[in-house]
């Protein structure tokens, strides 16, 4: 794992706002992850770092273990180490 990500790894806000960054760099992705939310690009930026925006980031990729597992290894980090980010922001 690289430093960087080490560090997002023990950060789960940082974590879950990478794995987020990764959901939109594809768009078909994008367009899929904002029909489901109902959220435009501009509510989007608004709502960044906000506990209901990073849960639904967190489920949108737990839903497709696809894209979850390719969000992990983007990101370089253990599926669970990215599955342990959602339920630690709810502590």
């Amino acid at each position: 794992m690289r430093e960087t990500n080490k560090e997002a790894a023990a950060d789960p806000q940082a974590l879950v706002l990478a794995a987020l960054g990764w959901l939109l760099s594809d768009d078909d992705r994008a367009h899929r992850f904002l029909g489901v939310t109902g959220l435009d690009p501009a509510g989007l930026r608004a709502r960044l770092g906000e506990p209901g925006l990073l849960d639904a980031v967190m489920g949108f990729l737990e839903a497709h273990q696809p894209d979850f597992l390719a969000c992990a290894a983007a990101l370089d980090v253990s599926p669970d180490t990215l599955a342990a980010a959602h339920g630690a922001l709810y502590r």
